[in-house]
């Protein structure tokens, strides 16, 4: 299978560098070429313009930032002829309507779309154990599964372009609200001289418990934010698109955004691109 990737920020290398060996035949691109370094040993074709990619792929994989950059560097004017015929799939985190129009475009010029956002990080993406959410048709899901399954053992058709989208905005939400509850809770552990061997071992054993407050609680206690697989920078894009969203949806939003604005705090303090267990710093600053 030919595949191309377009976007190669840290998610998206990751992605490349499964599918190679997958054994796949990837050609890439990506604006900021310097990301593409990493990939000048590897088999991957790296290519100088997104057509490039599309004359050599059968399906192509969008890991852009947001459906801005996807209208920037796929949509423009110029590049309609090199749509035709293909295959695109959208994998990173964008409204759905963004998805939609997206999908209009492409459709219009002859092309095919759909959409497959992903929930995990680096590590599933190198164990092939992310969990992708799909929205396509019944026939597009059959046709690309074995694509799908290069990063996720078990795929999962949510619905129809747009309601896998509105599903990653869900999940990332959770991402943003639990990271802030758990950082207020310990925090306030902490400073009432609670050992934190026993809060977490209450914790633990309760109803209230998530594994990712075991994955961030040493970032959190020794407030080392380096390393991040996922930047509060990007978590704070996807909680100003899900309180678009949910607000145009009617949904009351008032605790969303108590949680966007610590989030907003901590990337006004400087850590917009370290680990979004950052958030810790916020909710509880240094005396």
């Amino acid at each position: 299978m030919k595949v191309g990737i377009i976007g190669t920020g840290s998610m998206g290398l990751s992605m490349v560098m499964r599918a190679i060996d997958a054994g796949l035949d990837v050609s890439v691109f990506n604006r900021t070429k310097a990301k593409l370094a990493p990939l000048s040993e590897t088999k991957a074709v790296i290519c100088d313009s997104p057509s490039d990619v599309c004359k050599n792929s059968d399906i192509i994989i969008l890991m852009l930032t947001d459906g801005k950059a996807i209208n920037e560097v796929i949509l423009a004017e110029s590049n309609v002829k090199m749509l035709q015929g293909k295959t695109f799939v959208q994998m990173a985190t964008i409204a759905p309507a963004e998805s939609k129009e997206i999908q209009s475009k492409i459709v219009d010029a002859g092309g095919d779309y759909f959409e497959a956002p992903v929930l995990g990080s680096i590590p599933q993406v190198q164990s092939g154990t992310l969990i992708v959410m799909v929205g396509a048709t019944e026939e597009q899901f059959q046709k690309w599964l074995s694509l799908l399954k290069v990063f996720s053992p078990d795929p999962i058709l949510v619905g129809a372009v747009g309601q896998a989208a509105a599903t990653k905005l869900a999940m990332n939400q959770l991402i943003g609200s639990l990271t802030a509850a758990f950082s207020a809770s310990l925090g306030l552990a902490i400073k009432s001289n609670v050992d934190t061997e026993i809060f977490m071992k209450i914790v633990r054993n309760s109803a209230l418990y998530a594994s990712t407050y075991d994955k961030k609680l040493d970032k959190m206690l020794q407030r080392d934010f380096g390393g991040a697989n996922f930047s509060t920078k990007h978590l704070l894009k996807d909680m100003k698109l899900f309180e678009q969203e949910a607000s145009a949806l009617g949904l009351n939003i008032s605790a969303v955004k108590g949680v966007t604005e610590i989030i907003e705090a901590t990337c006004n303090a400087g850590l917009s691109d370290v680990d979004y267990s950052s958030l810790f710093s916020a909710v509880n600053p240094e005396s």
